[in-house]
């Protein structure tokens, strides 16, 4: 075997990656087809294991595997024109996080209130017209007035 190229296990364990991922990521398209020994052996070059890498940063940053896979292939394919590339993506995913880490922060709050309130019975709670949970609204229009939870 050459020196540049490695097999399946040596190219998982370089990228922190089992052999299934690494075979399903072949299927999937987001690593090209690795060459083949004269026994049948996948053989890849150095640049799988930073490809994997990649792919897995990428997925830690937010990206399905499908966005990962337009990302890839938008870089493949750019000669010259402009394509939405990670900089328009890596906006857009900033976004999505804002937003999730907005609607956490809302959660985070609601669920603080109810453990200071010693909401210990959610229907109670949800009767009652100072329990701290947002769907109270919600709840049945004849509220009790009685202590909260």
């Amino acid at each position: 075997m050459r020196g540049d190229l490695l097999r399946s296990g040596q190219v998982a364990e370089a990228a922190g990656v089992n052999i299934q991922t690494l075979r399903y990521y072949e299927r999937r398209g987001l690593l090209a087809e690795p060459e083949r020994s004269p026994g049948g052996h996948r053989l890849y070059r150095d640049e799988a294991v930073t490809a994997l890498r990649v792919i897995k940063a990428a997925q830690r940053l937010g990206f399905t595997l499908e966005e990962v896979a337009d990302l890839l292939e938008a870089g493949r394919h750019r000669h010259g024109r402009t394509v939405a590339g990670l900089q328009q993506r890596a906006a857009a995913k900033l976004a999505e996080v804002d937003a999730k880490i907005a609607d956490l922060t809302t959660i985070r709050i609601a669920l603080a209130a109810a453990v200071d309130a010693g909401c210990d019975d959610l229907t109670m709670c949800a009767s009652s017209a100072c329990c701290p949970i947002p769907f109270t609204d919600l709840a049945e229009e004849n509220r009790h007035a009685g202590p909260c939870c």
